[in-house]
């Protein structure tokens, strides 16, 4: 492990196909998720990255170009706020297009590589539990409702759900080296 820290490559995958097919790097299958239980994998997502957290090695890069689990955190963290925000948006507004969001732009910013391991915990925490509310709430007549990306890439709170839920468990993969369980 280093903790040197070079650049990182930013993603411009577009993941959406999750919802269409099993992803072949952590094993997410979107249609096995049950709509119903996002709420409490959000959660328990929230509480492996109090494990890893609390590791010792959480602020080390396992490559100077691969983020530490901190960093990974500090990603988590605001991909719970941004996606509960979403869905709040879909439950209140028909079709809304959600402004974009710029996930390495906001690493640079928030300056993920020095934000301390024991600092991000509680705002992760919090924010994964403000999702799991959200989707804790919707409704059976409302997990239909649509909205939109940026690119025009439509959503339904369960589809938007089901790719925030990949997001998720995939950011618990990436980190697989802690051996955490």
């Amino acid at each position: 492990m280093t903790s040197e820290h070079a650049t990182i490559e930013p993603d411009t995958k577009d993941w959406t196909w999750v919802l269409d097919r099993p992803c072949p790097e952590c094993g997410f299958a979107s249609a096995a998720v049950d709509r119903a239980a996002l709420g409490a994998e959000i959660r328990d997502n929230a509480a492996f990255w109090a494990s890893a957290l609390a590791d010792p090695r959480a602020a080390e890069r396992p490559e100077p170009d691969v983020w530490s689990p901190a960093e990974y955190g500090c990603h988590v963290r605001d991909v719970n706020r941004v996606f509960a925000l979403r869905v709040e948006q879909l439950l209140a507004e028909d079709d809304p297009r959600f402004a974009n969001w710029d996930q390495d732009e906001t690493a640079r910013t928030e300056r993920y590589d020095e934000q301390a391991p024991a600092a991000v915990l509680p705002d992760l925490v919090a924010a994964a539990e403000l999702a799991a509310g959200w989707y804790d709430r919707v409704g059976d007549d409302q997990w239909a409702r649509p909205g939109r990306r940026s690119n025009g890439s439509v959503f339904t709170v369960e589809t938007l759900g089901r790719y925030h839920l990949h997001d998720l468990v995939h950011h618990r993969w990436d980190v697989r080296w802690l051996d955490l369980g």
